[in-house]
């Protein structure tokens, strides 16, 4: 950490210069002789990246900023904010603390946090930007925070981990015996100093697969942003034995959808089925990842259109973890049927459809954008079909 960087004269530069061209920048020449130039143009261009991801950091002055892989892994404020409202207790240990946006939002929610970082360098940068962020109830560590748990040996309310997914080659692997530290083997160990773990992984992972790796599980919280999932978070809670609970979540600026259910039941539970009614939904990316399909269906009491379509509808309004849409029209899929509605520009969606949404598009000759929404898919009767929407939400 080049403390040098954190000078009134070069922080006002790269504030001046987030929406310059570094590498203009660079050839111009940086006004600053005594600092790497480069070291400059990785705080620019950090700084840029944190904007909408980190916009505390971005916006908090005397920050440093780490380099943009570290930005890159770590979690956003938003996901950090919605994993904080799910702890509540006197104390906390963060394993792997990494840049610490995890561990700022828990310090809002616990009275004692421990931030574990083992890289020296990221450490004395988190213990810096803490500071700058006025963290006052925040103790962080240099080192490995599976030696430190067992090191204090003592009793938590909660422990946070986060494995690295980058292997010793910095390649991305996701898989759980391939994460460092390995959770297969240490989670006795987690659950023999707190009674509630929770565990951040890559949204890659398998559900199923998952549970059978893991102890106790208690919750499952599927963590989207604007429709992408980012990340899956797995809560065990020491000697529980229920069924596990699945929560999927979209968040979004101003408001978040969310849908329940539990695992161990979505097998027996029985979707309803129908033609297209009056509104249609699809359900968002969380949903998807859950695979929660007959659930939904049966808990909203709304309609499947077709067991492998996970599309639904209903006659009546419902509040619905997606998209929704009213239907205006009902079409058979053919060209004849579809060149009499003059459509030209639509936004197109295929579920359970043969064709691609590019086949669709050069086949009709239907230009991207405007207000029709239209669905390609199959109904309950194996008909292809298209659905002439228009969007509700």
């Amino acid at each position: 950490m080049n403390k040098d960087l954190l000078h009134i004269e070069i922080q006002e530069f790269i504030t001046n210069n987030l929406d310059s061209n570094t590498a203009e920048l660079l050839l111009k020449g940086i006004p600053f002789k005594h600092v790497d130039s480069k070291l400059i143009i990785e705080q620019i261009e950090a700084k840029k990246r944190s904007q909408k991801k980190l916009p505390t950091w971005y916006s908090t002055k005397n920050i440093y900023f780490p380099n943009k892989l570290n930005i890159e892994q770590t979690s956003s404020e938003i996901t950090a904010k919605y994993k904080s409202n799910l702890i509540s207790g006197n104390n906390i240990i963060d394993l792997t603390g990494g840049l610490g946006v995890d561990t700022f939002y828990f310090s809002k929610q616990i009275k004692s946090v421990i931030h574990c970082e083992i890289n020296a360098e990221l450490s004395e940068l988190v213990i810096h930007n803490f500071e700058a962020l006025q963290v006052t109830n925040v103790t962080n560590v240099n080192e490995n925070g599976i030696d430190v748990l067992k090191r204090l040996d003592q009793p938590f309310d909660w422990i946070y981990i986060d494995p690295s997914r980058r292997d010793d080659l910095k390649q991305k692997v996701f898989l759980l015996a391939d994460c460092e530290p390995n959770i297969k083997t240490h989670q006795d160990v987690l659950l023999k100093y707190a009674k509630n773990v929770m565990i951040k992984t890559s949204p890659l992972l398998d559900l199923t697969a998952t549970l059978s790796d893991l102890k106790n599980v208690k919750q499952i919280h599927i963590v989207a942003v604007n429709n992408e999932v980012k990340e899956l978070l797995w809560i065990l809670e020491r000697d529980f034995e229920g069924e596990v609970e699945v929560n999927s979540v979209n968040l979004k600026k101003n408001n978040s959808q969310h849908f329940r259910f539990k695992f161990n039941e979505e097998p027996e539970a029985v979707a309803n089925y129908s033609k297209p009614l009056t509104y249609l939904y699809e359900p968002n990316s969380a949903v998807l990842k859950s695979g929660g399909f007959n659930s939904i269906s049966d808990i909203l009491n709304i309609n499947k259109l077709h067991k492998h379509s996970h599309l639904y509808t209903s006659e009546i309004i419902v509040d619905f973890p997606g998209r929704q849409f009213k239907i205006e029209k009902i079409l058979p899929y053919n060209r004849k049927a579809f060149s009499k509605e003059k459509i030209t520009k639509a936004n197109v969606t295929t579920r359970n459809f043969p064709l691609s949404v590019n086949d669709i598009r050069k086949k009709l000759k239907i230009r991207d954008g405007g207000n029709i929404y239209l669905f390609f898919t199959t109904s309950v009767n194996e008909e292809k079909i298209i659905l002439i929407c228009s969007k509700l939400n």
